[in-house]
């Protein structure tokens, strides 16, 4: 250590130590000196004895301390000269120690020029007596100047995770896992601790723990945007657009008959010619706008169809007129009375010889639709996807419900709705295609969507033109989410950008609280049940990745009906997106297959993929998912050995 630097410590100037220096003997010429440790603890304590009051020079005289035992001494002096009571202290004590006293007596002329030493400094002579006590409270005093380190502290906010736990710390995850351990607490890097298992482990480490938990009610941020928002007049109701929605059983034709309808080709570009995603599309038909939502009929899409008959105001039956009604087809019906919507059905395929309308209808009454020829209320179109007959009925049939419902809406609010579909695109981030149920959205406006906030960067209509606003009953493509929203969440736009993010960050704190599992502590017995388990069944473990969350949603379904008694299925991860380099990572730690639908891998993952020996599959239509799984998890069951005699 160097002066210069001791001296920034102390808070003196570098020549007020080297002074010091000179006075103990030791030679140093500029600030630029190195010290000894020794030397620098003997400049720290003489810089804080200074600072304590205590004079300089009192550790250099040791004499100073026998001057209790000299008490009696200035008693004989003292009749004789009160005031120079303080020069002779010194002499006594070495006159204490030879009786003769013309020894003394013969030194006594070299004493005088000793004490016009101190002579000039009166004031050190006159504080003599009080420094004898402070001399032995100079290790006290130099605690008091430098004060004991103060225990950091360490502030969790909302669940206390063992990743984050570490961070904090400054440990790894791993070594928090082995302490967790060796406190009969069982933990994974991603899992939840009890408070007083994390600050136990916190005050082990030296810290001060706290754990702020946010006492900020949903209602406060929601009830000041609500405040925002002007009350809606009955004058500034305007009608609006009918929702349609097209549901039914697969390859009766819902996405060939909506091809039709808007001129397009749809169907030709889903994969296995199936819907696996809500399409969302607008037409205008006589100078008014119809929005068509277009749901999966394969059975794995039952939430999407749900999802669909929700948001819907006419939900459109499509059965196929030589089939009939199928299970989606009954399945549909249901989400649709479920939803109380207006239902119409439309008899497809009639350009078949085999069609049979009658028997369709026949098959309504029996599931309480009666069709209006026959004296019920539902009105029933025979169409035909391919040639393009009834079409025009159909749509005339749709816009006259519609007028009969009186579908209203508010174009001058703030817009909300509720998310179709949500997806993370390459280059562009998460995207969701919304519907704007009331108000208009805009470009640049704040909007709030379940966890998520953000500014809208973009709006696309369902034929990749940008659009400046959308109204109500218009299905559009938002860029400048914070993150995927989960589809059928609702949305609103907001004035107020902090209370959205406050609300987002609330509600984002809350699904993360109910996602992370909290460790429990692990017995015997369950440890034997679990080894039990692992010897006599094999186990998959799979990570999944998809394009959509509705795919993600419906994909997860059709996972977790797969059961076995002699091979376990393990969903250890699912999430929109590509397949990235922590996917194989993570795949590889736990044994795992990675699974990816509409997906593809990100630079990178191929060179990672074969190093770590991953295997990676990647699907366009979803039942393939399922067969393949059921024929790797069958090629994981142990040969039967049988022994022929």
């Amino acid at each position: 250590m160097r002066v210069l630097d001791l001296s920034k410590e102390l808070g003196v100037p570098s020549k007020t130590l080297l002074d010091k220096l000179a006075s103990l003997g030791i030679e140093a010429k500029s600030h630029f000196k190195g010290l000894e440790p020794d030397v620098a603890d003997r400049l720290r304590s003489l810089v804080n004895a200074e600072k304590a009051g205590a004079p300089v020079k009192a550790e250099s005289h040791p004499a100073a301390a026998p001057a209790p035992v000299a008490k009696p001494v200035p008693q004989a002096k003292a009749p004789s000269k009160p005031p120079a009571a303080a020069k002779p202290l010194p002499s006594p004590a070495k006159a204490a120690t030879p009786p003769p006293a013309p020894g003394p007596q013969a030194k006594a002329p070299p004493r005088p020029p000793a004490a016009a030493k101190p002579s000039p400094s009166p004031a050190k002579a006159a504080k003599a007596p009080p420094p004898a006590a402070p001399a032995p409270r100079s290790p006290e005093a130099r605690e008091a100047a430098v004060p004991p380190p103060a225990r950091k502290v360490l502030l969790v906010k909302g669940p206390v995770v063992v990743r984050e736990l570490a961070e904090q710390l400054g440990m790894r995850p791993n070594q928090l896992i082995a302490e967790l351990m060796a406190m009969n607490v069982f933990a994974s890097i991603n899992m939840r601790l009890d408070l007083k298992v994390a600050q136990q482990v916190a005050e082990k480490h030296g810290f001060a723990f706290e754990h702020e938990k946010k006492a900020v009610d949903q209602k406060m941020p929601a009830k000041k945007m609500e405040e925002d928002e002007p009350e809606e007049k009955a004058e500034d109701l305007k009608p609006r657009a009918p929702i349609v929605t097209f549901m039914g059983h697969i390859d009766h034709g819902k996405t060939l008959l909506l091809d039709k309808i808007r001129n397009s080709s749809v169907a030709a570009g889903e994969s296995g010619g199936i819907t696996q995603h809500i399409g969302a599309y607008t037409v205008e038909r006589d100078g008014k706008q119809i929005t068509f939502l277009d749901t999966p009929g394969h059975k794995a899409f039952t939430a999407m169809r749900a999802r669909g008959a929700n948001l819907t105001d006419i939900a459109v039956i499509v059965i196929a007129a030589d089939d009939g009604i199928m299970p989606q087809t009954e399945e549909a019906i249901k989400h649709a009375q479920a939803a109380e919507t207006t239902i119409m059905v439309a008899i497809n395929k009639m350009d078949l010889p085999t069609a049979n309308p009658d028997q369709v209808k026949r098959q309504l009454q029996a599931a309480g639709l009666a069709p209006e020829d026959w004296g019920g209320t539902i009105v029933c179109c025979p169409v035909s996807a391919m040639t393009g007959q009834g079409i025009d009925h159909l749509l005339e049939m749709i816009l006259l419900q519609a007028e009969m419902q009186e579908l209203k809406a508010n174009a001058s609010r703030r817009g909300r709705g509720f998310v179709i579909e949500s997806r993370l695109e390459p280059g562009m981030g998460p995207t969701a295609t919304l519907m704007v149920m009331n108000g208009t959205l805009r470009l640049g406006d704040m909007i709030l969507c379940g966890p998520h906030c953000g500014r809208v960067k973009a709006l696309i209509n369902d034929r990749g033109q940008k659009m400046r606003s959308a109204g109500p009953a218009t299905p559009v493509k938002c860029l400048g989410l914070s993150g995927v929203p989960d589809a059928g969440e609702e949305f609103r736009v907001t004035a107020n950008d902090r209370a959205a993010r406050a609300l987002a960050e609330l509600r984002a704190e809350e699904l993360k609280a109910r996602h992370v599992i909290a460790p429990r502590r692990v017995s015997l017995d369950d440890l034997m049940v679990t080894t039990q388990d692992r010897n006599n069944r094999r186990e998959l473990k799979a990570i999944l990745k998809c394009d959509t969350h509705g795919s993600l949603e419906a994909i997860q379904r059709e996972l977790g009906d797969i059961k076995s008694d002699k091979v376990a299925f393990t969903l250890l991860y699912s999430a929109v997106g590509n397949i990235t380099e922590n996917d194989v990572l993570l795949a590889s730690a736990s044994d795992a297959i990675i699974i990816g639908f509409n997906v593809a891998k990100e630079p990178g993952v191929a060179s990672v993929e074969r190093r770590e020996g991953i295997e990676i599959r990647l699907y366009s239509i979803i039942y393939d998912i399922v067969e393949q799984l059921h024929a790797i998890m069958s090629g994981l069951l142990s040969p039967e050995l049988r022994e022929r005699l």
